[in-house]
């Protein structure tokens, strides 16, 4: 089925050039209609072929739908970038004009490949009655906050005067994946739930005797303090110290397209707590939801930084608000830093789930000890 899928995405490049050599297609409210009715066909097609042998999960359409949209993205960023040409320049001028801005084609990129992989990937494991649940919540917070910067960005930045109708095509990307992603928190997890002697034995160490877990926490809290600190360079912050950075090291804060704005506060208002709570799930056993958490976050955080990272690079961006020369490597270096973090916090939770478990005794275990406490082991081992 991925194969169909992909195939049929293709026929998007037909729809692209017949709009771009057709006047008639070409005014801002026919836009409108024809790109609703293209995502009517497009799930009306998929529906008719899986009419007989319907998938177990409704979110096959949605991401069947949205891979036929991915290569509408990624022939976008092409095209601005001036890879190709013939098939998006009625788009740039009277659809949606924003997705000539830096930000707009990186978010483009990932969205075209990124996410169309992830698409046929999910796909085929849906086919094939094989969890994806890890992969979509990946998903599922890559779109959202994907689309909820781009969205945000739009109506509070520079273009927010001039919106013109294919603006609200872009709505059912910004709710499909909120609904998918509650779908996926109710599924039942992949692994166990609840641990017995291992996870008992895993969850009486302190702290200090889980160097990886240390090191995490280290981690989250230098993120804490880089997203508290940019959050208030955004926000025009008098200090000193936020001036400089604006002035020195991240001048693309302040470019007024507005995503970059409109990110950092992201990040300040529902990222900051969240980091927060993964220190806690890190410190104190029994955090059963840290491993869907992490990785929900971790997709939100790599394409906010991915693109936030190619924008302030991209040639598009005007100069004084580029990265300056002198401070390159550093700003890169903590960027690409900022956008792991999430990352490896996410693959130490679903790599290992005993911390996480909830412990309980099994049947036949009254009367029986516990395993002794860890520190206790680690006493007797040094005495």
């Amino acid at each position: 089925m991925e194969r169909l899928v992909f195939l049929f995405s293709l026929m998007a490049l037909a729809v692209l050039h017949c709009m771009n050599t057709t006047p008639d297609f070409q005014e801002p409210v026919v836009i409108l209609q024809i790109g609703i009715a293209v995502l009517v066909v497009v799930w009306f097609f998929y529906f008719l072929i899986t009419r007989r042998n319907p998938p177990k999960d409704t979110l096959f359409y949605v991401f069947a739908e949205f891979s036929f949209t991915c290569v509408i993205d990624l022939v976008s960023a092409m095209e601005h970038d001036g890879f190709i040409s013939g098939f998006m320049e009625f788009y740039q001028k009277t659809g949606e004009p924003y997705l000539g801005t830096a930000y707009a084609i990186m978010m483009c990129y990932w969205d075209g490949i990124v996410h169309f992989i992830m698409y046929l990937m999910m796909i085929q494991r849906l086919w094939n009655s094989k969890s994806y649940r890890t992969l979509g919540l990946f998903w599922a917070g890559s779109l959202f906050a994907n689309m909820s910067v781009f969205v945000t960005g739009i109506v509070v930045g520079k273009f927010g005067s001039d919106i013109r109708p294919a603006f609200w095509l872009n709505m059912p990307f910004l709710m499909l994946p909120i609904w998918g992603a509650i779908k996926l928190f109710n599924q039942p997890k992949n692994g166990p739930t609840l641990g017995g002697y291992r996870a008992h034995y895993d969850q009486s160490f302190n702290l200090i005797w889980r160097p990886t877990d240390l090191l995490l926490v280290l981690l989250l809290l230098g993120a804490m303090a880089f997203t508290l600190f940019r959050g208030l360079v955004a926000l025009d912050s008098p200090l000193e110290a936020c001036t400089i950075y604006l002035r020195q090291y991240e001048p693309y804060l302040k470019d007024p397209v507005g995503y970059p704005k409109v990110m950092m506060l992201h990040f300040l208002f529902y990222m900051l707590p969240m980091l927060g709570a993964f220190i806690y799930g890190l410190v104190v056993p029994g955090c059963t939801w840290m491993p869907d958490w992490t990785v929900f976050v971790a997709g939100g955080v790599a394409q906010c930084q991915w693109a936030h990272i190619g924008a302030s690079l991209h040639p598009r961006t005007v100069a004084p608000f580029r990265i300056p020369d002198e401070a390159f490597l550093a700003v890169l270096a903590a960027n690409l830093l900022y956008a792991v973090i999430p990352s490896l916090i996410a693959m130490r939770c679903t790599s290992n789930t005993n911390f996480f478990l909830t412990v309980t005794k099994l049947p036949g275990m009254e009367g029986m000890p516990w395993v002794p406490d860890a520190d206790t082991l680690v006493e007797k081992k040094h005495n």
